[in-house]
């Protein structure tokens, strides 16, 4: 557990949160080109907003076009145009649900599957490589932060 600097003044306390906004802002910006890079692994087509809802559709197991809807905060019309494109990229695939004839359940294809799951085995490579020299308590501590931040 981290105990907190209770000596710290504002000022210090001021330029650390400008640091960490700093270096958080990189993040993103890390994170953007790398969904680029990885939805053209997957498919030179594939635009960003798919590949987000495919490795959702993936982790998920099954999704509908109404809950990729809310869970992303897009238009259905968005949300439809992806999942076309998807379905014509042949990465995932979609059936009438059970319950309720009037929605289709989207799933992952296999290849897409297998497609992403090497991204992710190149993404935790790359990711172990950077925090090596980080002890597993600096480790706990930096998730700590971004678990708080993502509360906020």
């Amino acid at each position: 557990m981290i105990t907190p600097d209770v000596t710290a003044t504002p000022a210090e306390i001021d330029t650390a949160l400008g640091d960490l906004q700093t270096h958080l802002n990189l993040i993103f910006a890390r994170t953007r080109t790398l969904w680029r890079e990885s939805a053209a692994r997957i498919a030179p087509e594939l635009q960003v907003g798919g590949y987000k809802l495919l490795t959702f559709i993936d982790r998920a197991g099954t999704a509908s076009a109404h809950e990729l809807a809310e869970r992303f905060e897009m238009d259905k019309s968005v949300i439809s145009r992806q999942v076309r494109m998807l379905e014509e990229l042949g990465l995932i695939e979609s059936r009438a649900d059970e319950r309720d004839g009037r929605l289709r359940v989207l799933t992952a294809t296999p290849a897409a599957c297998a497609a992403l799951a090497e991204l992710r085995s190149d993404h935790a490579s790359r990711l172990r490589t950077v925090v090596a020299e980080l002890t597993p308590d600096e480790i706990h501590a930096a998730s700590k932060v971004f678990r708080l931040l993502a509360e906020v």
